[in-house]
Order: structure tokens, then sequence, then C-alpha cells
């Protein structure tokens, strides 16, 4: 991976602001009040008068500016919390969400969409969002993924990788009913997952040779169709096409194994059968620095890999390890896509 110091410091990283009643505002605080030193600059597109509020209630002092234009949050930062300001017209009421809120909400996403397009932003680092609450309002995605994609273009599908410094993995299909996923399943769904991460994990993790492995759907993959034919009659397929097109994946592995120690570290990442398949490894393994990546789209988004956490919301004890990871690793693709541009114009 190409190193974080040669990231454009002038251009920041934008953070939404996720469900207020969650626990998105404070880990921002925290996150900015002790690694500020670590980071490149970033600015988080809130409700100024709201994170002042949260950052007396949980007892932190913290000196928040507000700022107009994101190239101001690169001199702010060092001394401040830069915020561009996205005001909230209720009161906020910590661990209770209220879909009065759902528009603050979705602007901040649109917001921060709009400034990275205009090269305003390196990456897009989002909080975590409250669905059932957007819902409400008539959100109608599954979540930040799929509304990202369609913001950017109703062809772009996009794929989702949760990635942390011990496991990468990928789900070909996100979230369906199980039932529903088992139906989803095709060789093309396979073959767009695989080829899209393995792009990614060349342009974005800086990795030369990226070696993927691809986890069975039945137990014992399938025990050669005594267990299920899904491996003989989609996956196996798949992964021939895929190598024959140059990429390196191997597979289907059982996926009762492939996830442990001295197995997954002959990978840089495993491509999953549904959501639960990829989610409880990751999140058994480092659910703390667990990072919710979005692959396929024309600009860095990354999330932190947990919810709003309503129960401990202004309590003072949400974790920002997850955050921290997300800021740090869409800065670090942001500095891959940068210099991959560079050398590109150079050709």
């Amino acid at each position: 991976m190409f190193p974080l110091n040669t990231l454009d410091k002038n251009i920041p990283t934008a953070i939404t602001m996720g469900d207020p009643a969650g626990i998105g505002g404070e880990l921002v605080l925290k996150v900015w009040k002790d690694n500020r030193k670590f980071l490149n600059p970033f600015f988080v597109i809130d409700d100024p008068n709201r994170l002042s509020s949260l950052a007396k209630r949980i007892g932190l002092q913290i000196p928040i500016e507000t700022i107009t234009h994101p190239c101001e949050a690169v001199a702010a930062f060092p001394n401040s919390l830069p915020v561009l300001k996205e005001i909230i017209k209720i009161e906020i009421d910590p661990g209770k969400p209220n879909p009065r809120s759902a528009s603050a909400v979705i602007r901040s996403i649109d917001r921060g969409i709009e400034l990275i397009i205009a090269g305003q932003a390196c990456a897009l680092v989002t909080n975590p969002i409250h669905k059932s609450t957007l819902y409400e309002q008539g959100f109608t995605y599954p979540g930040h993924t799929e509304y990202l994609a369609a913001k950017i273009s109703p062809e772009v599908v996009p794929v989702m990788m949760l990635a942390s410094d011990q496991i990468r993995v990928v789900p070909v299909t996100t979230h369906l009913a199980l039932s529903e996923a088992i139906k989803g399943l095709s060789k093309n769904a396979i073959n767009h997952c695989a080829t899209v991460t393995y792009k990614a994990l060349k342009d974005d993790f800086g990795l030369k040779f990226p070696k993927l492995a691809i986890a069975g759907l039945n137990p014992h993959a399938g025990e050669n169709g005594h267990l299920g034919n899904e491996e003989k009659l989609i996956i196996t397929p798949a992964v021939k096409t895929l190598q024959s097109k140059g990429i390196n994946i191997n597979g289907p592995y059982p996926a009762d194994t492939l996830f442990h120690e001295r197995v997954r570290k002959k990978f840089d990442a495993i491509i999953c059968m549904y959501h639960d398949q990829a989610l409880i490894p990751l999140k058994t393994i480092d659910f703390d620095k667990g990072v919710n990546v979005t692959l396929g789209l024309p600009f860095v988004r990354t999330s932190p890999d947990h919810g709003t956490a309503f129960d401990i919301a202004g309590t003072g004890k949400a974790n920002p390890g997850s955050l921290i990871a997300a800021i740090h690793l869409a800065q670090k693709m942001a500095a891959n896509r940068q210099h991959k541009s560079k050398n590109d114009n150079l050709a």
C-alpha cells in the first residue's frame, strides 16, 4: 500500500453525521481529540451546536470551528474540529431516534457525495444511519451502499467489503433473507463481485498480485454434490471463468476452515456467498476495528462496521476504534488512487 504521507493534505476527508441520536457524533469528537496528530485533516457535515452540546454532555472539551468550505478544514484541523454546518431543526435526545431528523441525515450524505465528486474531499466516511427512521420519511434503499450507488448511476453495482488488518471479506449477496440470498446466487454475481474486488485490491489497496479465495455455500463445499449442487453448478464454473481472465482466485473452499488464521493469511480477500458468512468471521476476529468499504464507486467510501448503538448513545462509552480505522483506511485508499492517477497520467 502506498504511504499515507503521500496523500494531498490540502484535500480533507468528509465525514457524515449519521443518525444524530446514535453514537456517530461522539465518535467523531473522540477521534479528533485523541488521533488528529496521526490522521490527515477531516471535517464532519453536522450541526455544530449539536456537537458542542454533545461534547459537554460526555465531558469533553472540544473546540469546534464552523467552516463554509472544505478547504477551510485544513487550517482549522490542528486546533479545532472543523464542522460544515448542516442544521438539525429538532432537539436531539441521544438514544431516541426521531424521523424528523431524517432530512438532515440524508442531506449530510448528499453533500458529502457532491463534495467528493467536485474534488473538494478526498474520501467519504459515513457514520451509521438508522434505516427504520429513514424509511418513515420515504427512504427506500437497503442501506448506505445501495443509496450511494444510485446517486452515481443506475448502472453502478457496488460491492461491499469488510476489512481489518487481519482479514478482508466480500459477500456476493448482502442484505437479503438467507433463502433469497441462495436464490440470488449466480455465476454472473460471483464474477462481478470477484472482478471488482480484484481491481480494488490493486488500485485502492496497492497490491500488485492479489490472491482471492472463494468460500463454498454448503457444508464441506457441497461434498462433491452430496450436500448441495451450488458448488458444482454455480461457484466452480464462476471460478474457472475468473481464472481464464487472469484473476488469481481459488476454491470453493469449505467455509468452516477457510477463516482459520493459517488459511486466511494465504489470501488477500475471501469472497463469501452471503452476508453472515462474511460478517461473522470479521466481527469475531476484529470487531472494534472492522471497516465497511464500498468497492466499485468512482470515489473512496468507508464506514465503521457497527450500528448506531442507541443503548449507549450520549453516555461517553462508545469505542471509536472502528471509526479511526475507517478514516485511516479511507485516507490510505485515497493516497493509492492519487498515486495511480499520477502514474497513469505519466504513462
